[in-house]
């Protein structure tokens, strides 16, 4: 029930659900120092809490804890798309993931790579050449270019060794907490996993709702997993003015 497949699989060393180490990431990957957006807390699914957050939002990642029934659902879920389908629209950016413990990385690829129009990158950076050599690439495509880049193994590994992340002692060491997207494109809302099949269409949604709408599908994952503190929830949003 770990993130990141068997034991063959290559591993990083986890990120940590942190705006301040996500945005250092970014920036190290390429996002300009003065972009017009970045991860912040969202500290309830409530109202006073969401009434914090400012606008727009481009994207919500989750972190949540995986459990036996956590997987029995996504399952489930799979099978009962598998047999009634589902409409994803060609312009999801969605990707695999293949290395163990990357789904940091991978959701944030999810959130920056679904913003479309709002998220312009530094010249010549790795997410600019990211986006452009992945854009017409499969999910697995993707994920094959992610596992072989070896500059943002190194930026990841420096970043998840920032906050607490600096508390696991080996990469090897067992993680059962996972990062999930949540993106609108083209009006509805999707899941973004890269340990699914495909991104999980939860209905229409638009940039004025989409924080409201992420939340919602956050309470689904809550109340499947009654009890449990171990989630988070950061957004994408509008960097506050000074």
């Amino acid at each position: 029930m770990s993130d990141g497949g068997d034991d063959r699989v290559k591993r990083w060393f986890p990120l940590e659900s942190n705006p301040a180490v996500m945005n250092e990431y970014i920036k190290r990957m390429g996002l300009p120092a003065d972009s017009a957006f970045e991860f912040c807390d969202v500290y309830s699914t409530e109202d006073w809490a969401l009434d914090m957050v400012p606008r727009p939002v481009l994207a919500v990642i989750m972190l949540f804890p995986i459990k036996a029934h956590t997987e029995a659902y996504a399952k489930a879920e799979h099978e009962r798309i598998e047999k009634n389908g589902q409409a994803v629209s060609p312009n999801v950016y969605y990707m695999k993931q293949t290395v163990g413990n990357a789904c940091g990385t991978v959701g944030i690829l999810h959130a920056l790579g679904n913003a479309g129009e709002h998220m312009t990158f530094t010249h010549g950076s790795f997410l600019q050449s990211f986006f452009a050599k992945t854009r017409d690439k499969t999910p697995a495509e993707i994920a094959e270019i992610l596992e072989e880049d070896d500059e943002l193994e190194e930026t990841h590994a420096s970043a998840a060794q920032e906050g607490q992340s600096d508390q696991l002692e080996h990469i090897d060491d067992p993680i059962n907490t996972h990062f999930v997207c949540l993106s609108v494109v083209d009006g509805h809302l999707y899941e973004l996993d890269g340990r699914k099949a495909f991104p999980i269409n939860h209905g229409p949604s638009s940039s004025a709702t989409l924080l409201e709408d992420a939340c919602r599908v956050v309470r689904d994952f809550m109340q499947r997993d009654e009890g449990e503190v171990r989630f988070t929830i950061v957004a994408l949003a509008k960097t506050p003015d000074e």
